[in-house]
């Protein structure tokens, strides 16, 4: 929100420089972005009139101007600009006067002298607005209105001395895109009062209105429109009217437009006016329909959806509601008929639609945040009240639907919950002072403070909303600060359940960084790395590449590994924890994911450089769950490599997966190397049980190693767990130590050697008991074809 400072003190004139009212306004809620001058600092230029121009004796392209400046004789000035002419009125730069001087140099201000041009002496200089500081840009001299005071200072009379203030509000104050909002907080700050401008109702002296029709009222429940003939769409635009719209930033264009222009900026309230000649029977408020199309008034060609709305008559849509108008039914100089819409659009109907067709508006910025329905008929009125005076012209009556409004609801704002958020104690005198300031209608009742927030603050609804309220106009500096009192006392842990700490821990400590990302990703990276067809879509991204929830950490962190790598980090080891999210219950569950990237230990003389594979990552898999036993089953995953990839099981239940990436996300990706990566249940991970004290034997382990040839494609896996199920006595530790495959071996096979451990807590096994046992594991594995190798 951009405005003059000249404007709002029109509303309201504070007693404080334009930095203490910025620095007020910020302290409150409302920051200034920026204060910038309205025009760069120049002296003794003046208003000048041009009396006479005659050809320079010795140049083709100069004249010598006599110039009325206020002061008994004019002044001879050459001029070599191709718009001067007798009768104009142009600044007028005197003797001594000191210009801004970046039209020549930006090397410092420019001081006019009295100098001859070819022999003809001149005594100051006629000025373009580029001359002057105030445009980039400029096409012969500034032409001043006609009825601008002859020798009057300039900056007096353009009011030049002027501050620009740019907010940058929040999205829920969207009460303060106006200048009256900002007016009503400055009054609410400093605790005086402000005045509006008077706005006197419209004599109806036409006897006609207009045929409204709402078919959606939830959407618009309140839509007023008024018909104005033989206005005067060609007058000109107050000169104090343009210099305010392009002091906020928006170009005049007509003074039909320009009038509903400055309403929106005065009051909030976004209007239009149509050419009451384009349009057949009445006006319409109603759904697009699918495939409609419609001219903007900024040329653009819109395809419009069904779920947007628009002002339509009889025939065709005449305007996107809320958004932007047609630029067939648009206001042209020639145009003498006018109607003149004001209406109340509910924001959801309006929020992300002008982002969807890549347009906005000063309209939508407003209406998809919510504006004033209390002032949509005042603003119709003070738009007619300017039209009137400006373009002439008669009105009707206002034509009138209505629905139902945003109700306001009571808030109770208690005392003792102000002191309990607060900190600090305040009287209920002070309370209803602060609410009065912030013009809220309450009924005190005790302690308590029934509120009916005001019709422009749609952020207020709960209790909350009105302490926040307190604490702002109360001033957040008179907040004194206080040492906050609590009592200590441990709490319990539960050892069933293990802290995420504690893993960040285990991660950091195998070499590992953390990173975060965003819960959302692009449509295409979930559909590619997750095979998620349905994945779930957000209706308000913040840009294109975030559209879509997560169901892995995975897109996240090959995204930071990108980054890595454009800056050449070429050992990478990352993981995540975070919240994914299933489309079809619509649940939220945390995940751990880690990545690895590159050589699978820093470089070194003490070992041979290698790269990370499946196996470095499964072990650090194995290290977060450790003592629990993992199993890994061979399943293809649609981000990993076809036969590089496991699902990751816990007592048979699939809790993630881990795998080398897929060669064809490799290449996606720029990656020249193998990428491994693994993800898991947190809340699985998290579980734990408690710790057993075992007896520690007094007698020493037995150790046998059993070798079997068995078939190429048998996992490893089905063997360990063949073995362990068999239970049997006095083993404590299966192992695989050994794989062989050629010269013995026959094709198609391969020779695996297990490490059996024995142990017994009472006395020293003998070889009986070690032989039975033994043969147990021997004859469980037999009957998977499995033959002892001797």
């Amino acid at each position: 929100m951009k405005f003059s400072e000249n404007w709002l003190r029109s509303w309201i004139n504070p007693d404080m420089s334009s930095t203490d009212l910025a620095h007020a306004l910020t302290m409150a809620g409302l920051e200034v972005e920026s204060l910038e001058p309205a025009a760069p600092q120049f002296e003794n230029v003046v208003v000048g009139k041009v009396l006479e121009v005659k050809a320079h004796p010795d140049a083709d392209r100069l004249n010598v101007c006599q110039v009325g400046v206020g002061a008994a004789q004019p002044l001879s000035i050459v001029c070599g600009a191709a718009n001067v002419s007798a009768g104009v009125k142009v600044p007028c730069a005197q003797i001594g006067a000191i210009l801004p001087g970046d039209f020549v140099t930006r090397q410092g201000q420019i001081v006019i002298k009295q100098t001859r041009v070819r022999n003809v002496e001149s005594y100051g200089m006629l000025c373009s607005a580029r001359e002057l500081g105030l445009a980039t840009e400029s096409e012969g001299l500034w032409l001043l209105p006609a009825d601008a005071p002859v020798g009057g200072n300039l900056r007096d009379y353009m009011e030049l001395d002027d501050t620009l203030f740019t907010l940058k509000l929040t999205p829920n104050r969207s009460d303060c895109l106006s200048v009256a909002g900002v007016a009503r907080e400055v009054a609410a700050i400093t605790g005086i009062a402000y005045s509006a401008p008077r706005v006197t109702p419209a004599i109806p002296n036409l006897r006609e209105s207009i045929k409204l029709k709402i078919t959606k009222p939830s959407a618009c429940p309140l839509y007023c429109a008024r018909i104005l003939r033989e206005v005067n769409a060609a007058a000109t635009t107050p000169l104090w009217m343009t210099r305010r719209l392009e002091r906020s930033g928006i170009r005049s264009i007509n003074a039909v437009v320009d009038i509903t222009n400055y309403v929106m900026l005065e009051l909030g309230q976004p209007l239009h006016a149509f050419d009451l000649s384009k349009i057949t029977g009445g006006i319409t408020v109603r759904n697009a329909r699918s495939g409609e199309q419609l001219e903007l008034l900024n040329g653009q060609n819109v395809v419009m959806q069904d779920d947007m709305l628009v002002i339509a008559d009889e025939i065709n849509a005449l305007a996107l509601a809320g958004i932007m108008g047609g630029a067939a039914s648009g206001v042209q100089l020639p145009t003498k008929d006018v109607l003149l819409e004001s209406a109340f659009f509910a924001p959801d109907n309006i929020a992300g639609r002008a982002r969807r067709i890549n347009t906005g508006s000063d309209s939508s910025q407003r209406f998809e945040r919510g504006v004033d329905f209390a002032m949509t008929r005042p603003a119709l009125e003070r738009a007619t009240q300017l039209l009137l005076e400006i373009c002439g012209g008669k009105a009707s009556e206002i034509t009138q639907v209505q629905g139902q409004l945003p109700a306001r609801e009571i808030i109770i704002l208690r005392a003792s919950r102000i002191k309990r958020v607060l900190g600090m104690s305040l009287s209920k005198s002070e309370i209803a002072n602060l609410l009065k300031r912030l013009s809220f209608n309450f009924r005190q009742q005790g302690d308590n403070f029934h509120v009916t927030p005001p019709s422009y603050r749609f952020d207020i609804s709960i209790e909350a909303d009105l302490i926040e309220e307190i604490a702002r106009i109360y001033g957040y500096d008179n907040i004194l600060p206080a040492s906050p009192l609590a009592t200590m006392a441990m709490l319990p842990q539960s050892e069933s359940q293990k802290p995420v700490a504690h893993f960040r821990h285990i991660m950091v400590a195998r070499d590992y960084q953390e990173t975060i990302s965003y819960a959302f990703l692009d449509l295409q990276t979930e559909q590619d790395l997750c095979a998620n067809a349905a994945p779930i879509t957000l209706k308000n991204p913040i840009s294109t590449q975030l559209s879509v929830m997560r169901s892995s950490l995975l897109g996240g962190l090959l995204g930071a590994l990108r980054i890595n790598l454009a800056r050449k980090q070429m050992r990478v080891r990352l993981f995540e924890v975070g919240a994914c999210f299933e489309n079809e219950t619509l649940v939220q569950y945390e995940k751990l994911a880690g990545l690895c990237y590159g050589a699978a230990l820093p470089e070194q003389w003490g070992t041979e450089p290698r790269n990370v594979d499946f196996y470095d990552v499964k072990a650090d898999v194995e290290a977060l769950f450790a003592p629990r036993l993992l199993t890994f089953v061979a399943l293809p995953h649609s981000a990993s490599h076809p036969g590089r990839s496991a699902q990751i099981r816990l007592n048979g239940l699939s809790i993630g997966w881990l795998g080398e990436l897929h060669p064809q996300w490799m290449q996606q990706y720029d990656m020249v190397q193998t990428a491994v990566w693994f993800e898991v249940s947190m809340s699985v991970l998290a579980q734990t049980s408690p710790p057993r004290a075992m007896g520690i034997s007094k007698f020493p382990p037995v150790r046998r190693d059993l070798a079997f040839i068995i078939d190429e494609k048998l996992p490893v896996q089905i063997l360990l767990d063949t073995m362990n199920n068999e239970q049997v006595h006095f083993v404590t530790e299966i192992a695989l130590f050994d794989m062989y495959r050629g010269k013995g071996i026959e094709e198609g096979k391969k020779s695996l050697a297990f490490r059996v451990l024995l142990q017994d807590t009472e006395k020293t096994l003998t070889d009986f008991e070690i032989e039975a046992s033994m043969r147990r594991l021997t004859d469980a594995l037999h009957k998977l074809g499995a033959q002892l190798r001797t």
